[in-house]
């Protein structure tokens, strides 16, 4: 009896591999190829082994979350110490280049808090939406700052 193909993606090793590649931002075409099946056999495994389909949650959630805290700093502001080249004069007269660290300041973004903010909000919409009897009702919500 032939075995599927996709007894080999729900072994530890291949789950790992599907979440780290959707961790790391591939699209549904570039996982398909990376597994090396078609787009329409990855959607139909989507859908018939939760398995498959929970890693590539797992790992798009991670991508997701990794994407909005980057957001939250640079809407908020942050420094960062970079190492820099600095020339300095020695005292016999000769010029040496050292490596030194300095703090670098970025500014809050408007835009990305306004990212950061829509987000946010759609992210709590959905929470309630889950939470209530009835599914809850759409809100649009827009953000002017």
């Amino acid at each position: 009896m032939a075995t599927g193909k996709y007894q080999r993606w729900q072994t530890p090793e291949g789950l790992g591999l599907i979440e780290a590649w959707a961790r790391d931002g591939l699209t549904d075409e570039e996982l398909a190829k990376a597994m090396n099946i078609s787009r329409d056999t990855l959607y139909t495994w989507r859908k018939t082994h939760s398995d498959i389909s929970d890693a590539l949650t797992r790992g798009r959630a991670g991508a997701r979350e990794q994407i909005l805290n980057s957001l939250y700093k640079k809407a908020t502001g942050f420094s960062v110490m970079v190492k820099v080249p600095m020339r300095r004069r020695t005292l016999d007269g000769d010029d040496r280049i050292e490596i030194v660290e300095k703090e670098e300041y970025y500014p809050p973004d408007e835009r990305a808090a306004r990212l950061w903010l829509n987000a946010d909000e759609r992210r709590r919409l959905r929470d309630d939406k889950d939470d209530a009897p009835d599914g809850g009702e759409q809100v649009q919500v827009v953000v002017d700052l």
